[in-house]
C-alpha cells in the first residue's frame, strides 16, 4: 500500500511539474489549453476512498492555482472531478468489480474502458473549469469550442502519457 501511495505522490510531482513548467509556457492559442495534471485524478488506485480523492482532488487542484495565480479555479473543478470520479467508476465497473491489483489505466484495463472513463471525466474537469474561468453564458460557443479542443488536446497527452510512461506489467 506504501509502495502505491509513493507511486501516486511522484506522479502527482511529476505532472505538476511537466504542467507549471512546459504546457503552461506552450502557446497554442486561446482555445487549446492542454492539462494533463487530471490524469493524477484519473489514476488514483480504484480502492481510495471517496473522502480521499475528494481530498487529493482539492489539494493537487489548490497547488496549481497556487501557479496559476487562479484562487480556486483548479481546486474546484478537480474536486468536481474527484467527485464524479466515483459514479464513473461505479457505471463502467465490471461485472466482477475491480480487481485491486489493478490500476485505472490503458494497460490494465483496455483502451476502451479507459476512453470512456477519462473522456467523462475530463470532459466534467473543463465543463467546469472553463465556465468558472468565464463566468458568464454570453460566451457560450465560445466557452465550448475551447472546452471541446482542449478536452481532446488533454485527452491526447494524458493518453501518450499512459502509453509512454505507465509500463505493462509482465505476467
Amino acid at each position: 500500500m506504501t509502495n502505491k501511495v509513493l507511486k501516486n505522490i511522484v506522479l502527482f510531482i511529476l505532472l505538476t511539474i511537466l504542467q507549471v513548467l512546459i504546457v503552461k509556457n506552450l502557446n497554442l492559442g486561446v482555445y487549446f489549453i492542454m492539462l494533463p495534471y487530471v490524469l493524477f485524478i484519473l489514476s488514483l488506485p480504484f480502492e481510495t476512498p471517496r473522502l480521499l480523492v475528494l481530498l487529493f482532488s482539492f489539494v493537487g487542484g489548490l497547488i496549481l492555482d497556487v501557479f496559476y495565480n487562479t484562487p480556486g479555479l483548479h481546486a474546484s473543478a478537480c474536486t468536481a472531478m474527484g467527485f464524479a470520479r466515483y459514479y464513473v467508476l461505479k457505471y463502467i465497473s465490471p461485472r466482477d468489480g475491480y480487481d485491486p491489483a489493478v490500476e485505472p489505466s490503458v494497460q490494465d484495463m483496455g483502451a476502451e474502458w479507459f476512453i470512456k472513463y477519462a473522456s467523462v471525466l475530463i470532459i466534467t474537469h473543463h465543463f467546469l473549469f472553463f465556465f468558472l474561468e468565464v463566468f458568464s453564458f454570453s460566451e457560450f460557443f465560445r466557452t465550448l469550442f475551447k472546452i471541446i479542443l482542449s478536452v481532446i488536446g488533454t485527452f491526447a497527452i494524458v493518453y501518450l502519457i499512459q502509453f509512454l510512461f505507465f509500463n505493462r506489467k509482465i505476467k
